[in-house]
């Protein structure tokens, strides 16, 4: 029997088992009670220089270790002088105080920034017990150490970061499983604000352009020396052989080798998957493990992604988003390093051929098992409604994982206010309130940032994983966790741009007590019995291996 009709005959069978099932998932928009006064600013010019449309991350983090998430947003600056001249143009952190109230705190925390920034990634990379900040930007990459006092410190030159290059985001991982996390930077064109492109009809409109007219540029991997400084091994590990227009970075070991792989969505070329073989080195086999395109061959604009399970088989997936005709793909993990392009089968495609978004998010947002979708929309060029049927500004999308390997469209059943178009960008996901639902905050160019606060009904159970490191990262970034036929990951690398540095989660359905198993990076398993849900688990990687 050929692969696909198998497919879709074992899809239709367990729609049959299960049925049409979706609880009800609800937002809303908290912003301005909460404090959030960040407002996206991309420095829009006449002459549209393509950055313009390309910035705004966020990063959801515990920065003063109170257990409450903090909020950063990467923000843009002046054009052509990509400096920020004024206060509006300042990065932004802050800090949640509590029962969804936030503080901005970017001042004292030293992280007003420099630059033309575009992405935020957030993880402990010196194994203090403090959450530390990278910041992509437009040749203004910064590293900020945390210093446990409520302030950071730019350590950028004497760590060896490089800052010469157009770089969208980066992402944190222990690809040679030392025990500290190396940082991975994805770059994205040659580009410079000196005598820019006339793109678009003259008759008409100038517009930002396409990609196609600058080239792509390899991406950068740091190796963590461990004494705060890093060494660029892009070549030694064959990264910076593949040049891409990198958009967004995703890690996962998506062969069960024990070693942590890289995916990549390049825009409008194959997107690349970084296949860790040890030793340092790297092997790129997107197009032969069928995540370079989707199954009909065309370049797509792709945006973020998220790499995890979400048919709970124990395979990491990845969700894509892209714009509209591209639909935004979904690969499912069939094994032994293989995907195949599950888009239309999980009926992803076609709900979302019309819709443009950059940020997905895999995760669960009604506590019952299965990992939803949730994508920030806008399209990239503010121009697009003059020569297609295709709006610029766009609600956010939520996609029911309806647990039986397809999912629903319920961004209208969302909430009235769920329905506002904006031009979205970055967004990242924590529970804000930790009240054990999943909330979303996202960025918008030109508008103040939305802070969606999941009201969902409580009708099912949850647990978060704080995990700590001792053998390895003290982020335990790269441990696989698995409750029942629930597989999830600790990264912190997701979306566009954008950095979730959170305990894992699980939806648990009705469940009051569950089970635990942990593989940490390095290969220690852990086992926990009869947990209790509906709390927030502090686990600590064990000294010695344990069943």
């Amino acid at each position: 029997m050929p692969r696909a009709l198998a497919a879709v005959m074992a899809c239709a069978a367990l729609m049959a088992q299960q049925g049409q099932r979706a609880s009800p998932i609800r937002f809303r928009n908290v912003a301005v009670q909460a404090g959030l006064d960040f407002v996206l600013e991309n420095s829009a010019t006449p002459e549209k220089q393509i950055i313009e449309t390309m910035t705004g991350g966020v990063a959801a983090f515990d920065y003063d270790g109170d257990g409450r998430i903090d909020i950063f947003f990467a923000n843009g600056a002046a054009l052509p002088s990509l400096e920020k001249s004024q206060p509006k143009f300042s990065n932004r952190l802050y800090r949640n105080l509590g029962g969804m109230k936030f503080k901005d705190v970017t001042a004292e925390a030293g992280l007003s920034g420099s630059g033309y920034s575009m992405g935020a990634a957030a993880s402990d990379y010196d194994n203090d017990g403090h959450a530390d900040l990278f910041v992509a930007g437009v040749k203004s990459n910064r590293l900020y150490r945390n210093l446990g006092n409520g302030r950071f410190e730019d350590v950028t030159k004497k760590a060896g970061i490089r800052d010469d290059v157009w770089s969208i985001t980066g992402g944190w991982f222990d690809f040679d499983g030392d025990g500290r996390l190396d940082l991975f930077v994805v770059n994205y064109l040659k580009w410079s604000p000196g005598n820019p492109v006339f793109c678009g009809d003259p008759k008409v409109a100038r517009a930002y352009c396409h990609p196609k007219l600058f080239e792509g540029l390899p991406n950068t991997l740091y190796r963590n020396r461990g004494d705060g400084t890093f060494e660029d091994v892009s070549a030694r590990s064959t990264i910076a052989q593949h040049p891409g227009k990198g958009m967004s970075v995703a890690f996962a070991d998506h062969d069960q080798d024990g070693r942590p792989d890289v995916f990549v969505t390049n825009d409008k070329v194959p997107n690349s998957l970084f296949h860790n073989l040890g030793g340092g080195k790297f092997e790129e086999v997107a197009l032969e493990a069928g995540v370079a395109l989707p199954d009909h061959g065309k370049e797509i604009s792709a945006m973020g992604a998220d790499f995890r399970d979400y048919d709970n088989d124990g395979l990491p997936d990845i969700a894509v988003a892209a714009l509209a005709g591209e639909t935004f793909p979904l690969f499912r993990n069939s094994g032994k390093g293989a995907f195949h392009d599950a888009t239309y089968l999980s009926r992803v495609g076609p709900l979302s051929m019309r819709r443009s978004g950059w940020s997905p998010l895999l995760v669960d947002l009604d506590n019952d098992g299965w990992k939803d979708l949730f994508v920030s929309g806008s399209h990239v060029n503010d121009t697009v409604e003059s020569f297609e049927a295709t709006p610029y500004r766009l609600p956010n999308a939520v996609f029911a994982n309806l647990g039986n390997g397809t999912f629903r469209d319920i961004s209208a059943d969302a909430g009235a206010e769920f329905q506002t178009p904006g031009v979205h960008r970055g967004a990242a996901f924590a529970d804000f309130n930790n009240d054990g639902k999943i909330d979303v905050v996202v960025s918008l160019i030109g508008g103040r940032a939305e802070l969606w606060q999941n009201e969902s009904p409580a009708v099912n159970t949850w647990i978060a994983l704080k995990l700590t490191g001792t053998r390895a990262n003290r982020d335990g970034i790269g441990a696989q966790v698995q409750i029942g036929n629930q597989r999830n990951q600790m990264t912190a690398s997701i979306g566009y741009a954008s950095s979730s540095l959170t305990p894992v989660h699980f939806g648990t359905g009705n469940a009051t007590h569950v089970d635990i198993e942990i593989l940490w990076p390095g290969g220690a398993r852990q086992a926990l019995r009869n947990v209790r849900t509906n709390q927030v688990v502090a686990i600590r990687e064990p000294a010695l291996k344990a069943e």
